[in-house]
């Protein structure tokens, strides 16, 4: 069928916008395509027949066939150049968005290759420095994790930390807190446990060598003993040794750790306000680090130490949180197997661990607290146990120390009572035993300037 074309009239300012737009457009459609060469435009500015101008755009337009058939069909000219913009102008949106996504990813297979060179430089760097490459770093931490005694839960969160720390650029910041988040992961004793000594004799000689008289107390603690031995489980109460300063709270604490064949750890709970020194800090925080109680575990190489924790009655609560609710879930053997600290993001085991906790006095303890221990009262000794404890420990530890033998100088019960009564009115020794230290101190100071004492 044969198209009869309607022209505008030559004074159709309209016409001639819209031939003056196709051009322009023509023109940039020629710029951001690159398999258009530039000549091609000299070629539009010099067409000057607005039919012949409509026409050659159109033939050369990115369309199908019957696209293209509908467009040459239109008769009336004004409406087929107002047809041919659209096109136009559908065809440079496309242009522009496919040279927009290329531009996008030259940038960031030049930023790949950037980094790749960067890595491949301190790589070589670090081996003419005789430093070990970040890639054998990350080897030699698969190899140990493989030696962990890990249930399936942290071995794949430790991979996949392993594999968020291959991808982090090794000079930015996060690089150094996961390398030490991982480290601590592979520090730490998860499932290790030494093996107990449950010979009891073994374990009253040791006791009665370190602690004189304490009878009943003594007795608690063998009994807490033998009910371990038999069911081999930390189900049974906390023990919290309640006395006033210098009975041996503390270092009762370590002899039980002697006894059992147990590794021995402290953590000092005096002043303690923050939350966080129990449960620790997210690794997100600059600064961040595990609590006290997963940074003990680690320092002592066993998942199954003797912790004592010391002086729990003087804790204390701020706006950071209250430590006194956190250890609720430590002391909870219903809980414990699964305590959750901040930094470690999983849960650790801390049934095994047999807590001792020391404290002055009992109303200051949060009750929630209390209730999960057993209080042992340690009153104080008598003057006959202070002198016997005097005679048989506390002074030849101070003459040991001040390089001294009993040759140098002796200290008879007698005297030794008149400095209980006269110097040390106290429950415990803490005061007698700066007083033999004063009194060592001035024989050594004789001695060494060869004066009479």
């Amino acid at each position: 069928k044969e198209v009869v074309e309607k022209r505008p009239k030559k004074d159709d300012k309209e016409f001639k916008t819209i031939i003056d737009s196709i051009k322009e457009m023509a023109i940039e459609i020629i710029n951001e395509s690159p398999n258009i060469p530039s000549e091609a435009t000299f070629a539009i500015k010099n067409i000057d027949s607005s039919p012949f101008l409509i026409n050659f755009v159109s033939s050369n337009l990115n369309l199908n066939v019957r696209e293209k058939q509908d467009l040459l069909q239109i008769g009336n000219l004004k409406d087929r150049a107002l047809a041919t913009l659209r096109f136009m102008n559908l065809e440079l949106q496309k242009l522009e968005l496919k040279n927009d996504i290329q531009s996008k990813v030259r940038t960031d297979l030049d930023q790949q290759q950037r980094e790749y060179f960067l890595h491949q430089q301190m790589k070589t760097i670090q081996e003419e420095l005789g430093g070990a490459s970040i890639e054998q770093e990350i080897d030699e931490m698969r190899t140990k994790a493989k030696t962990k005694n890990w249930n399936e839960d942290v071995k794949i969160h430790f991979e996949k930390e392993l594999s968020k720390l291959q991808r982090t650029n090794p000079n930015a910041p996060d690089f150094g807190i996961q390398r030490n988040y991982l480290e601590l992961y592979l520090e730490l004793p998860w499932n290790h446990v030494s093996k107990d000594n449950f010979d009891l004799k073994r374990a009253q000689k040791i006791i009665d060598k370190d602690h004189f008289g304490l009878e009943d107390v003594k007795k608690r603690i063998i009994e807490h003993l033998a009910v371990l031995k038999l069911r081999n489980d930390m189900k049974s109460p906390i023990l919290c040794f309640y006395g006033p300063p210098g009975v041996g709270k503390t270092s009762i604490g370590k002899s039980i750790a002697e006894a059992l064949g147990r590794e021995y750890v402290r953590v000092s709970l005096g002043g303690l306000r923050d939350e966080a020194e129990i449960r620790g800090h997210r690794k997100t925080y600059i600064g961040a680090m595990p609590g006290r109680i997963i940074q003990s575990i680690k320092k002592a190489k066993t998942s199954n130490p003797v912790f004592v924790l010391d002086e729990i009655d003087k804790l204390s609560y701020s706006h950071n949180g209250d430590p006194s609710s956190a250890l609720l879930e430590v002391l909870d053997p219903e809980q414990n197997n699964e305590f959750y600290d901040n930094f470690l993001e999983i849960g650790y085991d801390l049934s095994k661990v047999m807590f001792i906790a020391t404290s002055n006095s009992l109303s200051t303890i949060q009750p929630a607290l209390k209730d999960r221990m057993e209080i042992i009262n340690m009153s104080g000794y008598t003057i006959e146990e202070k002198i016997e404890i005097a005679h048989k420990h506390l002074l030849p530890k101070q003459l040991k120390e001040h390089g001294l033998t009993q040759k140098h100088l002796t200290i008879g019960k007698r005297e030794l009572e008149k400095i209980i009564v006269g110097y040390t009115r106290e429950s415990g020794v803490r005061g007698l035993e700066k007083k033999i230290a004063e009194m060592v101190r001035n024989a050594a100071k004789s001695i060494a300037m060869n004066e009479e004492y």
